[in-house]
């Protein structure tokens, strides 16, 4: 038996002011889309903004509906999106602004699960790592290099 370390290494900025023009800008797109979150069952609003190597800014929202399993998070909404218009373009950057419609959000909000899940699909398949910037409304910005970083044991094809 033998023990084995995982490790994640994280990039925290101050505010989205700290952040290149080209990532800001890309946090400008996701809080637009954010606006465009139905969530009235949460109060949860949550935006994706997705920049391809085609230059193409991709948006998606989160879509809740009655019956809970229905809905979709924003960063599946994009890179569904993306997928299903721009096949072959790769996925440079995600950024992701989440937060509550009763209470302020401080906290860095990362992708759930399934939103790893979907975005390591991606990531696998384009052989190239996606760089993840999240926030909540205001405050501090994580960014991780890959989606990899956030979710080290990743399940793919390989396994399959």
């Amino acid at each position: 038996m033998k023990d084995i370390k995982i490790e994640s290494i994280l990039t925290v900025y101050d505010n989205i002011e700290e952040l290149p023009e080209e990532v800001s800008n890309l946090m400008d797109h996701a809080m637009l889309a954010r606006k465009n979150s139905y969530s009235p069952y949460s109060k949860f609003s949550v935006g994706a903004a997705i920049l391809l190597d085609n230059h193409q800014i991709v948006l998606g929202s989160n879509q809740e509906n009655a019956s809970y399993p229905s809905g979709l998070c924003a960063e599946r909404t994009a890179i569904y999106y993306a997928g299903s218009q721009f096949p072959e373009a790769k996925i440079l950057k995600m950024a992701i602004i989440a937060g509550s419609r009763i209470h302020q959000t401080m906290t860095p909000i990362p992708p759930c699960g399934a939103c790893r899940q979907a975005i390591a699909e991606y990531e696998v398949k384009q052989d190239a790592p996606i760089e993840i910037y999240f926030m909540g409304e205001t405050g501090k910005v994580v960014k991780s290099h890959s989606l990899a970083n956030l979710l080290p044991l990743v399940f793919d094809k390989s396994v399959l």
